[in-house]
């Protein structure tokens, strides 16, 4: 029987063995016999499901009725063990599973070289002879969903072994596509061709010997034309209609398959020198999709789009960091990531953001239930929440950064920035009625603290959003006034972009712990190297501003108000001297200050003033270049250029810089060493502090209880807890890479980043000698 020979064809084939007979005869059994599957299809109406016994009308055997037909995910493993009586629904996707298998292993250089010619042959006899790729395209259109996905599979594994090994694309493919694509909306069913494409274009982008480039114009050229169309006619819809309100209706398959095409677009503009139109239609029209995320279309179709754009606004630092050029030498992204930053800041300023309701379930595993004892923090999708969050902060960096006076920045940023704090507000707004938050530097700890990844990109665009914003102020005046000055940096808290109070409140919520700084620089996950460095480099010129807000977290209004118990991103780590934390800081009109001192789990917010002279004059070279978070590691030559300050001197010579000398395998093994080697001075250095600040720290206290100490008044030095927790963490992390390099397990070389760690340590001594 047939399937029997397609069993052995199975085995021969997964072991990678040679078939021993000619190819013409494997030919014709792989020869699909689309009518039996054409025939069930005239049989199909309404939404249908594969069959559970599989199976076609009279084709049907009475016997089978018990058989219970492999899931997708165990097809695979069950083929060689099939039963010679199974149905012809079976037959054809052993068939395709075939197929797709002898591609795989005609590409694999594991295959013996004369098995990968026999199969390379029969593959061919079945595009030229056989017409399988017309076959499949038919098939596509069943109403069987796993036929159709099967046929999608293996189609576009043919098509991708037709480019590599022919140089040319599917003439009937394309013909296929281009009527498909272009009679919509007329013709609604677009989906089975959308996976095609997505998935070839995904193979491309994933081959690592090939020239990307060239296969994918090949492919992507004849289609550029009718894809924009496409996006056109897909997008330019009032989403209003029942059809976009279930995720299982054709419609809404249309656009989910869609936006997987979009996604495949964006990760392939990076292999090639000028992209397609097809692939920058997503920033340059990105006006539409931002309207379907306001309208009333399903929210698993909206929250696709979302993460979409946060992949949009992240992947500047992903082609500069492959390319190793800066920004402006790539007009077309330029180009369309300053439309994209535009569009969006204009429709935020319209209230776009209060349009969006968030979602308080998330799906888990296709449910809309959250899981057991989940923390939705008010009702809130919060992955969403943080998306929208940094979409807009990216937006508004780029903008801010390709502006050239104050003026051209001021109305879109304090417009946009009041817009996303109402937007932070209204979303955590439950689970915060009872400690209102009242410094809006917060706001950005709050809402990232869960997600590394996206807090280090919103701390980095607004750190740089501050150094461009205050070397522009600087230079219109060189002198400012003290009310000038003091206007400026109220604007900073108000906005809630300054960059030592975002700092302090990041060190706060995670304890004053070095160890997860350590983490986070050894991690190629996030931008957090490129951030430290940014703002040590501003530190060390700012040095007076940062212990002024430091003083505003010990004395400002006399009170302190812990207002939530976020817990840190790394808390399993976290050493003993995350026990204790500044709670309450009360002044007296009494000859001594009483200082209350309870659990960290407790945040510090305090309430700048209009005039708070907070500032000085500073001019932070701004000459960095972005990179991507997850090629840190990797591409650190060009992300830091320590010689752009003025006092590169005291740090490097300028040849010396952070590369990866010797990448270290960080396995779980090799992350225990660094934490125990960079954490082991932390319980000394805090039993230091609780002796210098604490001194009358009553004995027998366990870290759970309030922990109380009087300090004379006539101490003219004032209490500077907040100044000492901060710069002793960043004296805990310096020694902490100096024992990992020391022996030769930090992933790079830290120099620079410890001679910029030194000099703040420097300067913070040299403030307290004073």
């Amino acid at each position: 029987m047939k399937i029997s020979v397609l069993q052995q064809m199975y085995k021969d084939v997964l072991a990678g063995v040679p078939l021993a007979k000619e190819s013409h005869h494997y030919t014709s059994l792989l020869n699909l016999c689309i009518e039996q599957a054409l025939e069930r299809d005239e049989s199909c109406d309404g939404m249908h499901l594969p069959s559970p016994n599989g199976g076609v009308g009279s084709h049907q055997d009475t016997g089978m009725s018990d058989v219970v037909v492999p899931t997708t995910d165990d097809l695979s493993n069950s083929f060689a063990n099939m039963n010679p009586a199974f149905c012809p629904r079976e037959v054809m996707l052993l068939q395709l599973t075939l197929m797709k298998m002898m591609v795989v292993k005609a590409e694999s250089q594991e295959t013996e070289l004369n098995a990968r010619q026999k199969y390379c042959e029969i593959l061919g006899l079945l595009l030229k002879e056989a017409k399988i790729d017309s076959k499949l395209i038919c098939l596509l259109s069943s109403c069987d969903q796993l036929l159709s996905h099967m046929a999608s599979k293996s189609l576009s594994s043919l098509l991708y072994f037709q480019l590599k090994e022919e140089n040319a694309l599917n003439a009937t493919w394309l013909t296929f596509s281009l009527k498909t694509l272009s009679g919509f909306p007329v013709h609604t069913r677009v989906a089975e061709c959308l996976w095609t494409l997505t998935t070839l274009i995904k193979d491309i982008v994933k081959e690592k010997v090939l020239p990307k480039a060239g296969i994918l114009m090949r492919l992507l050229a004849p289609l550029d034309a009718v894809l924009e169309g496409f996006y056109d006619s897909i997008l330019f819809h009032h989403f209003d209609s029942h059809h976009y309100t279930s995720p299982y209706s054709e419609a809404a398959n249309n656009l989910i398959s869609f936006i997987d095409l979009l996604e495949a677009l964006l990760a392939s503009r990076i292999e090639v020198e000028l992209p397609l139109r097809c692939q920058r239609v997503l920033f340059l029209k990105v006006s539409y999709v931002l309207n379907l995320i306001g309208s009333s279309v399903h929210y698993l179709i909206k929250k696709n789009f979302i993460m979409l754009l946060k992949k949009c606004v992240l992947y500047k630092s992903r082609e500069d960091a492959k390319r190793g050029s800066t920004f402006l030498q790539n007009p077309p992204l330029y180009e369309d990531m300053l439309a994209l930053s535009n569009t969006v800041l204009q429709v935020v300023n319209l209230t776009w953001l209060s349009q969006i309701p968030l979602s308080g379930k998330s799906s888990w595993f296709g449910g809309s239930e959250a899981s057991p004892g989940g923390d939705t923090q008010g009702g809130s999708d919060q992955t969403v929440l943080r998306a929208l969050s940094l979409i807009v902060l990216k937006a508004l960096e780029f903008k801010c950064q390709n502006s050239a006076t104050e003026a051209e920045i001021k109305e879109d940023f304090q417009s946009s920035m009041s817009q996303l704090l109402i937007f932070w507000r209204s979303h955590l707004k439950s689970s915060l009625q009872s400690h209102p938050v009242v410094h809006h530097c917060e706001w950005l700890s709050l809402i990232f603290i869960e997600q590394d990844d996206d807090m280090w990109e919103a701390a980095r665009a607004l750190l740089l959003i501050y150094l461009k914003i205050e070397r522009l102020v600087h230079d219109a005046a060189d002198n400012l006034s003290q009310k000038e000055e003091e206007t400026w940096n109220s604007l900073t808290h108000t906005n809630g972009y300054n960059p030592h109070c975002v700092f302090l409140f990041f060190l706060e919520k995670i304890a004053f712990d070095s160890t997860v700084l350590l983490d986070f620089l050894i991690s190629s996950e996030t931008c957090f190297l490129e951030y430290l460095v940014r703002y040590l480099k501003l530190l060390r010129k700012d040095w007076h501003r940062f212990v002024e807000v430091c003083n505003h977290f010990d004395t400002k209004h006399g009170t302190f108000q812990s207002i939530s118990s976020v817990k840190p991103p790394h808390q399993e780590k976290q050493s003993s001297m995350t026990d204790e934390s500044l709670q309450n800081a009360c002044c007296e009109p009494e000859p001594q200050i009483l200082v209350s001192l309870a659990s960290s789990h407790g945040s510090l917010v305090f309430t700048t003033g209009q005039g708070d002279n907070e500032v000085a004059e500073s001019n932070q070279s701004d000459s960095l270049v972005c990179t991507d978070s997850t090629s840190v590691l990797g591409s650190l030559q060009s992300l830091v250029n320590y010689d752009s300050s003025e006092d590169s001197e005291l740090e490097s010579d300028g040849k010396e810089c952070l590369v990866p000398t010797k990448q270290v395998p960080l396995n779980n093994e090799s992350e225990r060493r660094i934490r125990e080697t960079g954490c082991s001075h932390i319980d000394d250095k805090w039993n230091t502090l609780k002796s210098e600040v604490l001194p009358l720290k009553q004995k027998g206290s366990n870290t759970s209880s309030c922990l109380t100490c009087t300090v004379s008044s006539d101490n003219i030095i004032p209490l500077r807890i907040m100044l000492h927790k901060a710069t002793q963490c960043l004296e805990e992390l310096q020694k902490a890479i100096s024992r990992l390099q020391s022996r030769n397990l930090f992933p790079y070389n830290p120099s620079p980043l410890l001679k910029l760690l030194s000099h703040i340590e420097e300067i913070s001594k040299n403030v307290n000698l004073q």
